[in-house]
């Protein structure tokens, strides 16, 4: 029958709802006004009085125009905040003086205590009616919500609780929270608990997320929560940073899944201003593969260092056009004063590539155009040596010809003992870079190498989500592979400072951390995505299965693939001044050396020759040894007359 009323009340018009309003608080104040009166005089004889009347129908009519011009009837009762109290309060007290006033002025028979006494009345009254009016609006809502708990009371999470309570999915049951004087206080109706209650309320609740609302909480801190949260049979969501909320980016109720950084991620080292700033500020400067990873990354720290120009080379019409806006957006927001430069090229074109440097001067090139895909550039063998090695070789001999003053190129652990093309091709980047040192002393040539970044195109990460998000299974290549991994924003940064602190020739190593092994961080999402999982035997196929929900399995290891990624050819790494940059003396190969090697490999790769290819490389200082077999998709055996084929160590 209630809601059914309630219901009936809900369903009218605007203008309707606030004529009740206005009748219902008429009622309010004239029983509140009778009520006074009876109080104070003990007896209900004044209601013969004419002049009490008088003075209540003097008070009404004028009380409801000042509720209404303090936004009374504007306000939605089921969506009323604590500050509409305010609103009441003041509407009150201008109705109980107003009653004082005309009861004392026109000597109306009413008591001087009895305004103080009605005010006090109303006041319960108005609000407590617009109060259980809003739990009574709100409660068939909320008992079809789902429960979740929201782990952090401070202001974050005080937000998402009001966010949540006005939409219509979510239903907060208690707060979690490591700062011992909020625990087993009541904010906002919800009581706060202790991290060591959560096992106990994730059984007792049953809620269907946990959601995390810390943004001011350090990674390391993050990353204790996460862990302490994972082995709980429930999903586990966080709300986006505080900057995004208030930029507008972002609303404080849009859920996201836990990043994977809050999993793997250090707090990062701060940057050392001077290294930030020193092949930058007040320079032209140039990022090739600007559209790629690591690439938008440089340009978005390099932008906010203070450059006189900045280039954007990139082959990709539709990677440049879009990082193109978004710098310029960056520039705008910020009031920042860079012009922004974007050039469509490849880096094998040296005649374009050199023009652009004449033409702007530039003064520091980050090279980070590269094919990095292990296995497409296994499967095209030609065109990734010619884009990773004979680009690089074109981009370094314009940079020597214009004079440019530093020359960084992002390289990658693979190119550590390469069983792969890419990794080759790097190594064989780096030694290009270190002959092009050797030659000349103008340009500073710097090497950095480093492993995988979260987030990157083509990164296990939101492939392991969307399987997740299809039922399964997960695959990953091998049970015992591990990776390297660390956050974009850190590897460029530590790119930047790495190349401040090059002299030439010289090769940078990152700290990466401990790896991660990828079975182990695939688990790991399922359990935060509130599944389980479990692992296929050989040849099992996925279905239903006692042991989990979310089946993993394993396809073996790719073309050119290695269990395990290494930072150093040599055993000892240097220190820098830096905590998380190392150098390392690796072997080089004389300048013209290193041009009779090329001209064979680019002999080789006119005649598409990739036996040559690859025993030219495995003679060469790279540490290279390729798998047995050639996967190349253009390799034509027969009409190569392949030799047996190379093996590894051969």
């Amino acid at each position: 029958m209630l809601n059914v009323s309630l219901n009936h009340l809900l369903k009218l018009t605007r203008t309707q709802k606030r004529a009740v309003q206005i009748g219902a608080d008429s009622i309010i104040m004239l029983a509140g006004f009778l009520l006074a009166m009876v109080l104070r005089l003990e007896g209900t004889g004044f209601m013969t009085d004419l002049g009490v009347w008088i003075a209540i129908l003097i008070v009404l009519p004028f009380s409801i125009v000042v509720f209404t011009w303090l936004g009374f009837y504007r306000a939605v009762i089921r969506f009323l905040a604590l500050q509409s109290a305010r609103a009441i309060l003041i509407g009150v007290a201008i109705s109980a003086l107003t009653l004082f006033v005309v009861s004392q002025m026109f000597g109306l028979g009413v008591p001087r205590s009895v305004p103080a006494i009605y005010g006090l009345l109303i006041f319960c009254l108005l609000g407590g009616m617009r109060a259980a009016m809003r739990g009574l609006l709100q409660r068939p809502a909320s008992s079809s919500r789902n429960a979740v708990l929201i782990y952090g009371a401070g202001s974050a999470g005080r937000q998402l609780l009001s966010s949540l309570d006005q939409g219509g999915q979510y239903r907060v049951t208690d707060f979690i929270d490591d700062a011992k004087e909020l625990q087993g206080r009541d904010i906002c109706g919800v009581r706060v608990r202790s991290p060591d209650e959560v096992a106990e309320l994730v059984k007792r609740r049953a809620p269907e997320i946990i959601l995390l609302a810390v943004p001011s909480a350090s990674r390391t801190q993050r990353k204790a929560i996460v862990e302490r949260l994972e082995p709980l049979p429930v999903r586990v969501q966080t709300i986006p940073g505080m900057d995004d909320i208030v930029s507008g980016r972002a609303q404080v109720n849009e859920l996201r899944d836990v990043a994977i950084e809050d999993l793997l991620g250090r707090d990062p080292v701060p940057a050392m201003p001077a290294l930030m700033a020193s092949n930058i500020c007040g320079k032209v400067v140039m990022v090739t593969g600007a559209g790629g990873s690591i690439g938008s990354e440089l340009c978005r720290q390099v932008i906010r260092q203070a450059p006189s120009m900045l280039l954007l080379w990139e082959l990709s019409e539709l990677a440049l056009y879009t990082l193109d806006m978004e710098l310029r957006e960056i520039v705008e927001s910020e009031g920042l004063d860079v012009p922004i430069i974007p050039l469509i090229g490849s880096v094998q074109n040296p005649g374009r590539f050199s023009a652009a440097l004449h033409r702007y001067g530039v003064q520091t090139i980050y090279h980070a155009a590269a094919y990095k895909h292990v296995p497409l550039v296994e499967h095209n063998v030609v065109e990734g040596l010619r884009n990773n090695v004979f680009g690089t070789k074109t981009v370094t001999d314009a940079a020597i010809e214009a004079g440019v003053e530093a020359f960084i190129l992002v390289s990658t652990d693979k190119a550590v003992r390469p069983t792969n093309i890419m990794g080759a091709s790097k190594r064989l980047a780096e030694l290009v870079c270190q002959a092009a040192a050797e030659r000349q002393s103008r340009t500073i040539f710097t090497m950095v190498r480093f492993g995988n970044v979260l987030g990157s195109s083509g990164s296990v990460i939101p492939r392991f989500r969307k399987q997740i998000a299809e039922g399964g299974p997960i695959t990953v290549t091998h049970p015992d592979i591990t990776r390297y991994f660390m956050t974009i924003p850190e590897a460029a940064q530590l790119v930047i400072q790495a190349g401040a602190m090059g002299k030439g020739g010289d090769v940078f190593v990152l700290d990466m951390g401990s790896p991660i092994k990828i079975v182990d961080l695939a688990e790991r999402i399922v359990r935060l995505s509130g599944l389980t999982s479990y692992r296929l035997a050989e040849g099992e196929e996925p279905g239903d299965h006692s042991a989990g929900d979310i089946a993993i399995s394993f396809t073996g290891l790719r073309p050119g693939e290695k269990l395990y990624e290494e930072l150093l050819i040599g055993e000892q790494a240097g220190k820098t001044r830096h905590p998380r940059i190392m150098t390392a003396k690796e072997a080089t190969l004389a300048p013209e050396a290193l041009d009779d090697l090329l001209d064979e490999l680019l002999a080789a790769c006119h005649s598409q020759d990739i036996v040559a290819l690859r025993q030219l490389i495995v003679e060469a200082p790279t540490g290279y040894k390729p798998d047995a077999v050639i996967v190349d998709l253009l390799w034509d055996e027969e009409r190569h007359a392949a030799p047996e084929m190379l093996r590894a160590g051969e």
